[in-house]
Parts: structure tokens; sequence; C-alpha cells
């Protein structure tokens, strides 16, 4: 049995995974997605796999604006602060 996914797969799904962005993010966000896919692509897919995850178990009650997209992109990159006692 066969475990590799083709390309043809994979195309298929990245065609889904746009087609749901574009139907949760308002046009402002998707700009600001795209953009985030530019400078840092890992950011970008933890990103969408996160969006992805929230409209597929029915999170989203509505489309998120721009602000939104910041606040979660904050709380994904939020770091935690280590203090030193010496």
């Amino acid at each position: 049995m066969n475990e590799e996914i083709s390309q043809e797969d994979l195309a298929r799904i990245e065609a889904m995974k746009k087609e749901v962005l574009r139907k949760v993010l308002s046009k402002s966000a998707l700009e600001r997605l795209s953009r985030i896919r530019l400078v840092k692509p890992d950011l970008s897919n933890q990103l969408e796999l996160y969006l992805v995850q929230l409209y597929q178990t029915g999170k989203l009650k509505s489309e998120i604006s721009d602000e939104q997209l910041k606040s979660i992109l904050e709380a994904l990159t939020a770091k935690k602060q280590y203090n030193v006692i010496r």
C-alpha cells in the first residue's frame, strides 16, 4: 500500500485550504496573510492550519477582520519571558 501523497493530492489540499481561507478572512486579512507568507512561511502555515481547524470545528461565527487576525498572530507568536535571578 502506497502511503506517499501524490502531487495531485497536495494540489487538491492546497486548493481546499485557499478556499476556506477566502471564506473566513476579510479582504484586508487575506492580504496580510499573503504578506506574512512572503516573510515567514512557517508562521503563515501555522496560522493557516489554525484557521482551517477553527473553520472545520465550527468555531468561526463570522468573518475574521484584519484586527482579529493581528490578535491571533500575537497569540501565536507570544514568547515566554524568563527572569534570570542571580
